[in-house]
């Protein structure tokens, strides 16, 4: 089985019955939800003039392959509603893959560990709310460390 953490979030319709949605999705095509998050509420980053998104991470067991968890969770996107229309610009549901095992990917479609990952407390908060201690696998920090070095100051207010 590999393990997976993955992003989810939003800020369009009713995001907290998303999210849930998203997870029990996840469950049922990806594999067992191992351990959750609480959920997070953030300031837009990126295009800040629009909602507050909500984030949770997920730990799943999957037997999906990177290439097919990809195209699993891209479906499930979609299947929420959600549309690719502008970059950082609001959404119903997004999906990354944070970490895969402690693999590195690195193509065009797919690059983990997530590249910003280490610059957004709304990744690195709930992230290290499960997994603090495990390892970057391209910088060495612990989650909890990449954490305490964030540079973003961006407030994440667990609901």
């Amino acid at each position: 089985m590999n393990k997976v953490y993955l992003l989810t979030g939003g800020n369009l319709g009713h995001p907290q019955a998303v999210l849930q949605a998203a997870k029990e999705a996840i469950a049922r095509q990806c594999g067992p939800v191992v351990a959750t998050s609480s959920v997070y509420r953030t300031a837009a980053w990126g295009k800040e003039d629009q909602p507050d998104f909500l984030n949770q991470v997920l730990l799943v067991h999957t037997a999906l392959d990177w290439f097919s968890l990809l195209q699993t969770v891209q479906q499930i996107e979609l299947q929420a509603g959600r549309q690719r229309v502008e970059k950082y610009g609001p959404r119903l549901l997004d999906i990354d893959i944070l970490l895969f095992n402690n693999d590195i990917i690195d193509t065009p479609r797919l690059q983990v560990p997530h590249p910003q990952m280490a610059n957004r407390r709304f990744v690195l908060v709930p992230l290290s709310e499960i997994a603090p201690q495990v390892v970057h696998p391209v910088t060495g920090h612990t989650i909890l460390q990449l954490l305490q070095q964030c540079p973003d100051t961006l407030a994440v207010h667990k609901l």
